[in-house]
């Protein structure tokens, strides 16, 4: 509510236009007007200014609002007064807005440091309650910060909530690093952004404003300087709407609905205002059909609309209990029910995004990135029809373009599960994919296969096939391919491969005799002792060393070779 205050000897000023027009565009419904210095006046000037007063509110919400008449010399109205605004208070109270949102915001508009409590800062709640020893965001910084202390009206209080001024008393926050336009909120709801989409009206007397045009913005008590994109128009002309990004030059905090007044970057004039329909920061596409038709949704739709258009824009980010709030003006408890509400019909689905984060997709989303790695699999197995498998980070590279590499690795790990997908360890493939090998190929390969598991540790080189290979020369490389994707051999190097049961007994061995080694205080092996423990040649030895080196299971350390699992195995003899 607004109690818009309007001297009897001077009646209507500019000023007073001014701020009517603001309380309008902030979007109040209920309020008083009140007439001062009446002791200064005679009765005609007194009425002839009512007369002035109701002719300039008319069509506006304060139309039908009482008008009081005060004396703060005399005291005459100044208990009407009081009464009056109780009134409307509790009329307030019973509204709409006055229900929880499930989290606390209050904007800062102050600061002072108070001896022997340290920095204190003052705000009107926006939502939600606050006491004593909760933590809260301090934004944009993003600092998390404990409250020592609260006050209210000069007295200690334990809590504080919507609608009251607070003083907060913060731990561990410095006074100088504290300026208004900050905010505290409750953790993880807020998001600090440069970009803000509204729907821009023009007051009837504005200047006209025109695409990349500087503006001036206030939100809440923030007031920065923002340059204007036009989104369905190049200009707005007095009176007219249209929707629009502001760019602003410093971090701004937002949520759907909140309203925002626009100023001449001189701050001469009000130009306009809105209401923020789209609250983080993505920049939009100038007269583009389906981001218009979106953020018209957001600005007219019903909460389920909005729910659905916040999905829309988020794509492939996820949406969240937290991004509802934001973006969708639901509660914090609306927004839980709603995804939780998803996730049990379908709708939804969680997708784990690296080892301990998940994050919310639509169904429809999820549908459409494992379609995109499934028609990347087709086509890598159209340009390499030998091959079964291909490695793991080459498919999930075909999503590069998402924000989180993990998401990929995420939805081919669904794909995984339900077996759509399949292949060894770091390798996938469709499951109803068959390696098309004529019957030459098919010979080929199990030579390859039997040349290696007949010369253990001394491999035969790729380059040994070309004679046998024939017409098949050409897909030397890709039958290797093949026996390295079915975990039939295991490349060591490039041109050097080991049959898999073999890798497998040399891991054993290596390990083995490093571990007796450690346990009678022995130092570790050189490249000939393993040499000599395989039965090979220092050719194979050194290219096996090195490639146990890389897979994890030995480190170097000068001449010795050690577990790499174990950092404790080194003997005395070995650090002497």
């Amino acid at each position: 509510m607004a109690l818009l205050v309007i001297a009897a000897d001077d009646s209507i000023m500019p000023q007073t236009r001014e701020h009517l027009e603001i309380l309008r565009l902030l979007g109040l419904e209920h309020g008083l007007i009140a007439l001062t210095k009446c002791d200064l006046v005679d009765e005609t000037t007194r009425e002839v200014a009512e007369l002035e007063v109701r002719d300039l509110v008319r069509g506006t919400f304060l139309e039908h609002a009482p008008i009081l008449h005060t004396s703060a010399s005399t005291g005459s109205g100044i208990v009407e007064l009081r009464e009056a605004l109780k009134f409307q208070a509790e009329k307030c109270l019973a509204g709409p807005r006055a229900r929880d949102t499930g989290w606390f915001r209050l904007a800062i508009d102050r600061s002072f440091v108070m001896q022997g409590h340290g920095t204190v800062v003052t705000g009107t709640v926006w939502s939600g309650t606050l006491k004593v020893g909760d933590e809260v965001d301090w934004l944009p910084g993003g600092e998390r910060v404990r409250v020592r202390g609260l006050r209210r009206h000069g007295e200690p209080v334990e809590s504080v909530t919507a609608g009251m001024r607070a003083a907060i008393n913060l731990a561990g926050v410095k006074h100088e690093e504290v300026r208004r336009g900050q905010e505290l909120a409750t953790p993880g709801i807020l998001v600090p952004t440069k970009v803000l989409a509204t729907k821009l009206r023009l007051l009837p007397g504005a200047k006209p404003v025109r695409h990349r045009q500087q503006v001036r913005v206030h939100l809440g008590t923030l007031e920065t300087i923002a340059t204007l994109s036009l989104l369905d128009c190049d200009k707005i002309g007095p009176g007219e709407e249209g929707l629009a990004q502001l760019f602003l030059e410093d971090q701004a905090l937002a949520v759907w609905g909140q309203p925002l007044v626009v100023r001449q970057a001189s701050a001469q004039q009000t130009l306009g205002g809105g209401r923020v329909i789209l609250a983080t920061g993505r920049k939009l596409r100038r007269r583009h059909v389906a981001d218009l038709e979106h953020l018209e949704q957001l600005a007219m739709g019903d909460s389920q609309a909005r729910a659905r258009v916040v999905a829309w824009f988020s794509a492939y980010g996820g949406i969240s209990p937290a991004e509802l709030v934001r973006e969708a003006g639901w509660t914090l408890q609306d927004a839980e029910g709603w995804t939780a509400q998803g996730l049990a019909d379908g709708s939804l689905v969680e997708v784990s995004v690296g080892a301990t984060r998940k994050r919310l997709l639509e169904a429809a989303r999820v549908d459409e990135l494992e379609g995109m790695l499934l028609e990347a699999l087709n086509r890598l197995h159209d340009r390499e029809p030998l091959l079964s498998h291909h490695e793991r980070q080459k498919v999930e590279g075909q999503l590069g373009w998402l924000d989180d590499p993990a998401l990929a690795a995420g939805i081919l790990d669904r794909l995984v599960k339900r077996r759509v997908v399949v292949g060894p360890q770091g390798r996938v493939g469709n499951a109803d994919f068959k390696p098309r090998l004529t019957a030459s190929q098919r010979r080929l390969k199990e030579q390859i296969l039997e040349g290696h598991r007949q010369a253990g540790f001394q491999p035969p080189e790729k380059a040994s096939f070309v004679a046998l290979a024939g017409q098949n020369a050409t897909s030397l490389d890709e039958l290797f391919g093949v026996c390295v994707a079915e975990a039939a051999l295991v490349k060591v190097q490039d041109g050097l491969y080991l049959a898999n049961q073999h890798e497998r007994v040399m891991r054993e061995k290596v390990t083995a005799e490093l571990k007796s080694r450690s346990e009678r205080g022995q130092q570790g092996l050189t490249v000939a002792e393993i040499r000599d423990l395989l039965g090979t040649t220092r050719k194979y030895a050194v290219p096996l060393c090195e490639y146990l080196d890389r897979v994890g299971v030995t480190r170097r350390e000068g001449d010795f070779r050690w577990l790499a699992q174990n950092d404790n195995l080194e003997s005395t003899v070995g650090k002497a």
